[in-house]
This record gives structure tokens, C-alpha cells and sequence, in this order.
């Protein structure tokens, strides 16, 4: 479907691919729409045949025994300048990245290589040889509010520009519809689009059966899958608060470290994200306990968690795609001290405070905790998210407190 083959990746893609030397890498969540995006692309070069994916056992064979030339046996016409092909989970092969360092090295003057795969692609120095200098690593989301409202999916602006618009944006009923949409369905393409809770429903049972009982099979050594889906199945009511692995531990009856290995390959499978406390120079702050959040967040039950999820996606990707952009290097935290004032999350640029963010179902007036962390802290922007707000309609600033209904907020990402 063209509506889902078109992402906010594209342009900037395409753009990489003519201007610069380097592969481009797609990662992301299992059926998050990675492949639909690199059959459009192969499309708009004309190069519709050459998709190669490690799991059809005709393409496998083919990359192993010819590992140069594997993509000339399938050229239907070989055009002017390079030829665009696609690797599709090429992770899954034991020297991938040598694999790629000697594709790119020898034949970089006649391919534009895209990567993409549903496994973290950008650990490239634990063994074999560095792939760096060689690639760009892309990050794909689900759809979110302001994806969906673009007709043409550019939702990515400069950090200036977003803050800017923030200021003089005015909601709509169409963007109150699209954050109900992702709310009850997420923003996967496949049940986002059914439009169906039934779909959904079936889709979540697939969708964790491949990452539990295919993806962990095939790129880590874990093999108790059945504690593992435990594991997963309590992580929903976690969600929003630091999460205690010790805690974890005893329900499971493993060690510490296990549930930590177990946590960290859900999070290299995109299954899960975690965000860690930010600490700077306040005293008294948290410093080790992380919280996890879920890509598929319709899971939650309890509503506050549910938005402050929804909430944490889109920052996760607004994060992720200024870095990838080339805007400075952003990271998303929460902070919190031991009189237990919190705020939800905290947007550092180049490691130090930029922007905080609390998410509230219902509100009126700013959480006396974001003023205390913003007077502190010193962050350019404090912003408090409502989704339902309570004797206000817009977006205004209260003594430099940004307070934002969600669907204005979230229509910028």
C-alpha cells in the first residue's frame, strides 16, 4: 500500500543515498513496516528485483556462495550509475558484518546498499571488523500523530522549528482522531490500518510470537522462552514506574543477571526501550534505576501508564530522528529524586538538560514538580502534556511552562 510505503524516512534516505558514500541502515520493531519502505525505494530506482532477505533460502545461498556479485544474476536491466539493493535481515548471518564491510569496499562505486533489519544494527565492533565510516543507521517508528496528519510523512523538523511551531499550534478534530486511532490500535501499519480491535488482537499474539519464539531463537543463545513470555507478560504493569530487577528476579526465580541479559535482548529486538534517570549535577537524584516502555503499548491497562507509553514512542522517535538527522545528539531520560518528585522525561542534548516533558491524563495547571526540576535543571523548554485538559483548549505558557493538549503536542512528531 503506497499510504504505508512512504515513511518520514524516505526523503532523508534518498537524500543520503544521492549526496553521500555510505549504506544506509534501516532498523527497527518486528512489522513496524521496514520492508514495505525498502520495496518503495527499490521502486523508485527501478530496482524493483533486487530485495535479497537472509531468510528466503534462494537469497541465502545466493549472498554465501557469491558474496560480490550475488545481486548481477537478478539485475533486470542494468541502468545508468548505481544499482539500489536492499539486504533485508541480514543480521541474522553469523558474519554480516564483514559481509558488508567487503560488499561496500568492493563494490561501492556500483551499489547503494540498503540494511535493514529488525535487530539492532548499529553494534558494529564485538567482533569481525569495524564497520564504521561505512554507514548511516536510520531509525524506523511506528506511525505516530503527526505521521499520519502528513500527507507527505515529513514530520521530522529541525529542534528549533519544532518549538517554534509548538507555540502557534492550533489542534484539530483530525488530529484528536489520529491520536485516538493510535491509542486503541498503536501505530503499527498492519492493525493501525485494519482499523480493527479483533485484528489487533490477533495481530499482538503474532507479533510477540515472532520476537519471543523466532527472533530471540535465532540471535541469542537464551533458550528459556517459556520465562521469558513471563517476563513479558509483567512488564505491562510496570510500565511508567523505575523498574526493579531484584523484584523481577524473585517473581521469576532467576538471577539478576539473567533477567538483565533477558530485558537487554528484548531491547536489541526493538520489543522494548528503556530510559535512564538523569542525574547531572542535581544531588539526591536516582541514578541507576531505569524504566521500560513498550512499542506496543495497547497492552497497558492502566490509563495514566497507558499515555505516559504513547507518549514516551513519540519522544523516542523525535529523539532517535534528530540524532539521525544530524541535529545534535539527543537522548531521552526521566528524572527523579528520593523525596520522590518526578518528572516523566527528560530530552537531553549533547548530555546536557534541553527539554522537559510530563504527560498527564487530565491537568489545569502545571505539576508543581516540573517547576522545580525546570528552575534547577535550566532546560531550555519544560512542557507539560495533557490528554485531557481541564479548563483550557490550546497550547500557552504558564511562567515558562509550556501546558499542551496531547493532540497539538504529539501532531509536531
Amino acid at each position: 500500500m503506497e499510504i504505508i510505503g512512504v515513511r518520514y524516512l524516505t526523503g532523508e534516505v534518498l537524500r543520503f543515498l544521492s549526496e553521500e558514500s555510505g549504506m544506509a541502515f534501516i532498523s527497527g520493531p518486528r512489522q513496524v513496516g521496514k520492508t514495505t519502505l525498502a520495496r518503495h525505494l527499490l521502486a523508485a530506482a527501478g530496482a524493483e528485483s533486487q530485495y535479497f532477505n537472509w531468510d528466503v533460502e534462494s537469497h541465502r545461498k545466493a549472498i554465501i556462495h557469491y558474496p560480490e556479485d550475488f545481486w548481477r544474476g537478478l539485475s533486470e536491466r542494468r541502468a545508468a550509475g548505481k544499482t539500489r539493493i536492499v539486504l533485508d535481515e541480514i543480521h541474522k548471518f553469523p558474519r554480516w558484518k564483514r559481509f558488508l564491510k567487503g560488499l561496500y569496499d568492493a563494490q561501492s562505486e556500483d551499489l547503494e546498499v540498503i540494511v535493514t533489519g529488525s535487530g539492532r544494527l548499529d553494534i558494529y565492533q564485538r567482533g569481525g571488523d569495524s564497520l564504521f565510516g561505512r554507514y548511516q543507521l536510520y531509525h524506523l517508528h511506528p506511525f505516530t500523530v503527526g505521521e499520519m496528519l502528513s500527507e507527505e510523512r515529513t514530520t521530522v523538523r529541525p529542534p528549533q522549528q519544532f518549538w517554534q511551531e509548538l507555540e502557534s499550534t492550533q489542534g484539530s478534530k483530525q488530529a484528536e482522531r489520529c491520536l485516538q486511532e493510535i491509542e486503541t490500535l498503536t501505530g503499527f501499519p498492519e492493525p493501525l490500518f485494519s482499523s480493527s480491535e479483533a485484528r489487533l488482537r490477533c495481530w499482538r499474539l503474532a507479533h510477540e510470537r515472532l520476537v519471543l519464539r523466532e527472533d530471540l531463537r535465532d540471535l541469542t543463545r537464551i533458550r528459556e522462552i517459556g520465562l521469558v513470555e513471563t517476563l513479558v507478560s509483567l512488564l505491562p504493569e510496570r510500565v511508567g514506574s523505575p523498574l526493579s530487577v531484584n523484584a523481577l528476579r524473585e517473581d521469576l526465580g532467576v538471577n539478576f543477571l539473567t533477567v538483565q541479559g533477558w530485558l537487554e535482548a528484548l531491547e536489541r529486538l526493538y520489543y522494548l526501550f528503556k530510559i535512564r534517570p538523569y542525574s547531572g549535577r542535581l544531588a539526591r537524584t536516582l541514578r541507576r534505576e531505569e524504566k521500560v516502555y513498550l512499542y506496543d503499548f495497547t497492552g497497558i491497562s492502566q490509563p495514566g501508564a497507558r499515555f505516559e507509553n504513547l507518549v514516551a514512542v513519540h519522544l523516542h522517535k523525535l529523539c532517535q530522528a534528530w540524532t539521525d538527522w544530524g541535529f545534535g545528539v539527543y537522548s531521552l531520560h526521566y528524572v527523579r529524586d528520593r523525596e520522590k518528585r518526578e518528572v516523566d522525561f527528560l530530552i537531553a542534548e549533547n548530555q546536557q538538560p534541553y527539554a522537559l516533558v510530563e504527560a498527564k491524563v487530565a491537568a489545569a495547571e502545571p505539576n508543581p514538580h516540573i517547576r522545580y526540576f525546570a528552575e534547577r535543571l535550566k532546560a531550555k523548554h519544560a512542557v507539560q502534556v495533557v490528554r485531557e485538559p481541564q479548563r483550557f483548549k490550546h497550547t500557552f505558557i504558564s511562567n515558562r511552562i509550556t501546558m499542551t493538549p496531547a493532540s497539538e503536542f504529539l501532531s509536531l512528531i
